[in-house]
This record gives C-alpha cells, structure tokens and sequence, in this order.
C-alpha cells in the first residue's frame, strides 16, 4: 500500500473570489476576448473560462492571454475532432492511460497513467491520446475547476519511459491548454532513479502544479486510512492499494468511450447552432 506524502513546494496561495465577483470576471474577460467567443462559443464556455481564471489565480489579464493562446492551437490541432477510433493501437495504450469508470470519494474524475508500460506507437499518437483523454475529461469539468485525480503507477519505469521532451511538451498542454483541470498527482512508487528526473522537469513545472504533486511510497502504515479517504477500495486498482484486481476490460471501455463521443458531439453541434443566431 501507498503513503501520501506531502508537496515538495511551498503552496501558492489562492484568493477567494466570491460567485458575483467570479461573474465580473468572466464578463471582464469576455471583452478582452473580443469575437473570440463567437468563433468558439463551445469551448469559451464561462466554465472554462471560469477554469482559466482560477488556474491564474483570477488575473483577468493572464487568463485571457492563456485562453487566446489556446485559441490559438484549438485552430490548428483541432482536438474537439479527435475520436475513439483515432487512436491508434488502443488495447496496448489504453492500458498505459484510460479514464476509469468510477471517481474518488470527492466526485471528483480520476486518469490512471502507467508510463512504465511500453508504448507501441509514435510521440505524436501518443500525444494525440493524452488530448483525447484531456478532452473527455473536460466534459466533468463543466461545473468545477479542478476537478481531476491523476493517478500515475511508476513500478517498472525507468528514463527511457518517458522521453524528457514528450513530458515537456504535454506538460505544456496541460499547463496552457487545459489550466484548472487537475487536482492532485499522485506519483505511486517512483523509484530513487525519478528524482533526477523530477529534478529536471521542476524546471517547466508550473508552480501551481507542483503544489498538487504527491509522492507516494509503498509499506507505511499510514496509506490504507489516506487512500481509503481518497478512494472507494472496493473499486480503486489492486496497485494502487485497492482491491479491484479484474483490470480494464477494452471492450467495455471502447463502447463507455464512443458513447461519450456521441455526447461530446452532440453538445458541440448544440453550441455551434447556437452560435448562428447570434447577432
């Protein structure tokens, strides 16, 4: 079993904004968007910007920089098209990164990542499953800003797992493109080898994501009770301290997943026609 310990960073403090005050700022940011909104009323929804916003500790200005910079790449990446069936080699790279069908004791959506797991296709599929999975995880983020459990299994990984500039470039996505949407990361048994390799990404580690950073280590006393907090046992993975140890079942997940593709579809075609009968 696993022990939570705490970040290895001083926390960032974050203000408290009340919900009118939120609401001036997703207006305020609005009118620095510009047309913007209307280009892309599905994905500059006030939940998301309202996401952005509290990833920038609520600077209208910084916000709406990260926005139009996502903006920016959305046009040019297109990651609202990706699908189930475009990703390649599923059964092998679903095992190295999948949405589990249930969620922490917080309500909170949960991403398993198993790095160690070694991947059978290229940087760019790899990197175009991560999106996909960014994506579907959104669409739980509507309502609340960090709203993920990141979950990463590093028994077996060494530094030919993840190549230092793959990490650094979804990093990057994550951090730019999808701000707000982690909680916590929780690094299950890291080996000694991880902490130079954690030493070099702190580099291009955002600050307020290292404060969700948690390492976690096997054999203490401690893990069942901080896990059990976390986690229903009965449904969390065996290796990570749970007792579900019937694994993913890729049939299953294929048709969980192109169901949620038929959603996501749905409510971007629902907010495209929306955005005709704008004036």
């Amino acid at each position: 079993m696993s022990y939570l310990l705490e970040s290895r960073s001083e926390p960032t403090m974050q203000k408290h904004v009340s919900l009118e005050e939120q609401q001036a700022k997703i207006n305020e940011v609005r009118e620095l968007l510009g047309d913007l909104p209307t280009e892309m009323p599905g994905f500059l929804s006030d939940s998301t910007i309202r996401r952005f916003l509290h990833a920038r500790n609520w600077s209208s200005v910084q916000a709406t920089k990260t926005l139009k910079e996502a903006v920016k790449w959305r046009r040019q990446y297109k990651p609202e098209n990706i699908r189930w069936e475009d990703i390649s080699e599923k059964e092998n790279e679903v095992k190295r990164a999948y949405i589990p069908d249930y969620l922490d004791n917080n309500g909170r959506t949960v991403l398993i990542g198993r790095p160690s797991l070694k991947s059978v296709t290229s940087e760019k599929e790899q990197i175009k499953q991560l999106v996909y999975n960014l994506e579907n995880l959104t669409m739980n983020a509507e309502n609340a800003s960090e709203n993920v459990v990141w979950v990463i299994d590093f028994r077996g990984w060494t530094l030919s797992s993840t190549p230092l500039a793959m990490t650094r470039q979804s990093m990057n996505i994550i951090q730019n493109y999808y701000p707000g949407l982690v909680s916590v990361v929780i690094l299950c048994n890291p080996p000694k080898i991880f902490q130079s390799f954690w030493k070099i990404i702190n580099y291009f580690i955002e600050p307020g994501m290292k404060d969700k950073v948690k390492f976690v280590y096997a054999n203490n006393s401690e893990s069942l009770r901080i896990m059990a907090d976390m986690f229903d046992l009965d449904k969390l993975e065996s290796e990570f301290g749970g007792r579900n140890t019937s694994g993913i079942d890729i049939v299953e997940y294929s048709a969980r997943m192109q169901r949620r593709d038929r959603i996501r579809g749905g409510l971007e075609e629902e907010n495209g026609n929306a955005s005709t009968s704008l004036p």
